[in-house]
């Protein structure tokens, strides 16, 4: 395990500087304690650019390996490079013995996670998984509802990542080339099943809805997944981005009442807007709270407004820092994304045959 010196921030290597590195990773990482963001490797001219005028003392390397090169000189690897990337840069970190950190979905299969996992558990280093949204707003204040009972027993969650986007914007990520491991399944479904996985636990059956929507994609830009769990509750989850009416992001239902929340999370928009966390991150104003009650809907004034608790993605990277140091668990461990591949290779094969696979 990895440990600092004693008031000596660990150093990480952030590997990718596109959407996830240049908005989430490297913004989390120079605003936690403990943390100092070293290098970034891009090899173009334009992010490398962009990275120095973000973080002036940060060093940049154009390939991974002048990081696996020297191993010495970092406590961390980051992987925020395209999907099909992550299991070669994570091997080859692990085997340099660097703990890592990788963007979701850690691998394009639950297999391939597993052998992950295995490598670092034998080597003795820390293998996190980047599944931000269990640190939303919503996902938080959903939580204390469940620990307080508010809701009794919980019988069906509906979760809804949904977007209104007409038309293609290109890239990997909407590639039909199955070694991208592109579409929403694997891009948003990631964080939905993996929520679902957190609050209501291991799954039995699951039966999955994928289209292909827009005029020139090629691959899911419109899917549906059925989950039962083994205590009995139901999950049905959506990820979308043909969705000319956004749903509502949580509609949960229980014996005793039901919780129903509307509008993202603001910490994305903050931080694409080049906010940084600080004082009121993660907040939002009363309007958009969710409401708690039964017997109404919530646009008819039923229930009760629920207070949403902040967001707080920079508990994630400090989280990390504990792990590194011994002062507490893995945030998100590489197991847990493996259960949750498992998922998403089952609704994969569900919405191709047209069948319920049972896990």
């Amino acid at each position: 395990m990895t440990t600092g010196t004693t008031g000596t921030p660990l150093r990480v290597g952030l590997i990718g500087y596109g959407l996830a590195g240049s908005v989430f990773h490297a913004p989390l990482i120079a605003a936690t304690g403990g943390l100092t963001l070293d290098t970034v490797v891009t090899a173009n001219p334009e992010r490398q650019e962009q990275a120095r005028a973000a973080f002036p003392d940060v060093r940049l390397a154009a390939r991974p390996d002048e990081l696996f090169d020297r191993p010495g000189e970092l406590d961390l690897i980051v992987i925020a490079s395209p999907n099909k990337t992550h299991v070669p840069l994570a091997t080859a970190a692990l085997k340099a013995g660097l703990p890592v950190v990788v963007d979701k979905p850690l691998a394009g299969t639950a297999a391939e996670a597993r052998e992950l996992a295995a490598l670092a558990e034998q080597r003795g280093l820390l293998l996190s998984v980047f599944q931000n949204r269990r640190w939303d707003n919503d996902f938080l204040t959903l939580r204390k509802l469940l620990a307080e009972g508010a809701l009794g027993d919980v019988w069906r969650f509906e979760s809804r990542f949904e977007r209104w986007r007409p038309q293609l914007k290109g890239g990997w990520r909407e590639s039909g080339d199955p070694a991208e491991i592109g579409g929403l399944l694997y891009d948003l479904g990631s964080h939905v099943v993996d929520q679902a996985l957190v609050l209501f636990g291991p799954v039995t059956q699951v039966y999955a809805e994928s289209d292909v929507r827009r005029p020139g994609a090629e691959t899911d830009d419109d899917t549906f997944i059925a989950l039962t769990h083994a205590g009995g509750v139901r999950s049905h989850l959506y990820v979308s981005a043909t969705t000319a009416q956004l749903g509502p992001r949580f509609r949960v239902l229980g014996s005793r009442a039901g919780y129903v929340k509307y509008g993202l999370d603001p910490q994305e928009a903050a931080l694409r807007e080049g906010l940084r966390p600080g004082s009121d991150w993660g907040t939002e104003p009363e309007s958009l709270w969710g409401r708690l009650g039964s017997g109404e809907s919530p646009l008819t004034g039923g229930g009760t407004p629920v207070p949403t608790l902040p967001g707080d993605y920079p508990a994630y990277y400090a989280a990390v820092a504990d792990a590194l140091t011994g002062a507490g668990p893995n945030p998100v461990t590489a197991r847990a994304a493996a259960d949750a591949l498992d998922v998403l290779e089952a609704a994969r094969r569900s919405a191709r045959d047209g069948v319920a696979v049972t896990l």
